[in-house]
């Protein structure tokens, strides 16, 4: 969009009328997004919010009621463990269905007038619906712990746009390869399965080498997951961080975001011919 359409946009009623359009189209685009995964099942789009809960009884039950673990940061296992969990289930979530995005939304991206660059961002906002309930429910569950609620807790805001950025920079980037490797989304799920587990989930900063764990720090989602526990266990502001840390993640934030959209701006010309 070049900066004499976006004032006639600003300025003019038929462009504001436009741009509410766009907007309209948009959320609906997401809306329908999250439909049709489930479209075929009985219970449509409550399997989204179900499979995960399913898993944090899982893990609950096993290591809680099970295996009787003991607190970690002086908090019970499952506040600990949901803590970061589900900021890693909305990046891997988001990650996954944005590489595919192409070849599901062929239709549009072969219409001219359709702005195909919002398909990346169709699959971030539709990820993110989901990731709003559970922090809802992971706010819950403190409180249903007897945690009383801190304004610290609104961090999870701020790493979770932090999470967004990161998606939308995967989004361009993965999408945009898959139209011309179509095992990259295989390979995609192979790396979110490897990054769970190179990512403080299971496991905290105190139970690792401290050689390994400057290497896993290195993984921009230490970051976000981090913060989660920051924020709702030790009541630690975003900026009480180590701001040497925190300008390191928001660069490879911002450099994953460039190269996606450098990508995808250079691929881009070629879908139509592939898809």
């Amino acid at each position: 969009m070049t900066l004499q359409s976006l004032k006639y946009r600003t300025l003019t009623p038929e462009g504001r009328k436009q741009t509410k359009e766009d907007f309209r189209i948009f959320f609906q685009l997401v809306d329908n997004d999250l439909k049709s995964r489930y479209s075929g099942s009985a219970f449509g789009i409550i399997w989204a919010y179900i499979q995960p809960l399913v898993t944090i009884m899982v893990f609950w039950y096993v290591y809680q009621v099970g295996f009787r673990n003991a607190p970690v940061d002086d908090v019970e296992f499952i506040l600990w463990f949901i803590a970061a969990f589900i900021p890693w289930t909305f990046f891997s979530d988001g990650t996954v269905t944005a590489a595919n995005v192409m070849y599901e939304y062929s239709y549009l991206v072969k219409k001219m007038r359709f702005k195909v660059w919002q398909l990346p961002f169709i699959k971030v906002f539709s990820s993110l619906r989901i990731h709003v309930f559970f922090v809802v429910f992971l706010t819950g569950m403190y409180m249903l712990y007897g945690h009383a609620p801190d304004w610290t807790w609104l961090n999870t805001l701020y790493y979770s746009f932090y999470i967004c950025v990161l998606l939308v920079g995967n989004a361009f980037l993965t999408s945009s390869l898959t139209v011309f490797i179509k095992d990259a989304s295989q390979l995609i799920n192979i790396v979110m399965q490897i990054g769970f587990w190179l990512t403080p989930i299971f496991w905290s900063d105190t139970t690792m080498n401290p050689t390994v764990l400057r290497i896993l720090k290195l993984n921009p989602m230490y970051y976000a997951t981090t913060g989660y526990r920051y924020a709702l266990i030790n009541h630690t502001w975003f900026w009480q961080r180590s701001p040497l840390q925190t300008i390191y993640y928001w660069v490879a934030a911002a450099a994953i975001l460039a190269i996606g959209s450098l990508v995808y701006r250079h691929l881009k010309e070629h879908f139509t011919d592939l898809l």
